[in-house]
């Protein structure tokens, strides 16, 4: 499979306009990289919805767990999805399903079905996969570079937290 490529002004354009995360796939657990994605994108300011149907009726983060997109009774903007590339195509099936559409599927790193990306791209919604939204947004932002890795966005501005990252076309959301 060929690697995928995203131009910045797209993912630019869906960290702004998305407010409400489903993110399938969510844990409990510290250590498991969807908690700290989950408490990174909260601190963004974005409604993270957690979905694990072994933790339905919990709470992570001070939100509450559901089962699955279905049960979610609110609009869903973006799905978020941890689970592995097998598992994409019901979580499509699932989000087809939903009224409104969520406008956005994106899989994190290493998680990749072709197939159930192009029926949800038929119907409308943009798919993005094998990409993780908390490094997309901190390397757009320019909070990646304070750490040294390349975000290849160049700026003669300084990030800073809160309204700077209006300056880098992303939406303060405090």
């Amino acid at each position: 499979m060929a690697p995928l490529t995203y131009p910045d002004t797209l993912i630019r354009r869906i960290l702004s306009d998305t407010k409400t995360i489903a993110m399938v796939g969510a844990s409990a657990r510290e250590i498991r990289p969807s908690f700290f994605v989950l408490k990174y994108l909260l601190a963004k300011g974005f409604d993270v919805i957690p979905v694990n149907p072994g933790l339905v009726g919990g709470q992570i983060l001070g939100k509450t767990v559901y089962a699955d997109l279905k049960s979610i009774p609110v609009p869903i903007d973006m799905v978020d999805v941890f689970r592995g590339s097998d598992a994409v195509p019901g979580i499509v099936e699932e989000a087809l399903s939903l009224d409104p559409l969520p406008k956005v599927i994106w899989t994190q790193l290493t998680v990749r079905h072709d197939e159930a990306a192009a029926r949800a791209e038929a119907a409308g919604i943009t798919v993005i996969m094998d990409r993780c939204p908390k490094i997309e947004y901190a390397r757009l932002s320019g909070e990646i570079g304070w750490n040294g890795v390349n975000s290849r966005v160049l700026s003669s501005k300084k990030p800073t937290l809160g309204k700077g990252y209006q300056s880098f076309g992303l939406n303060t959301r405090r």
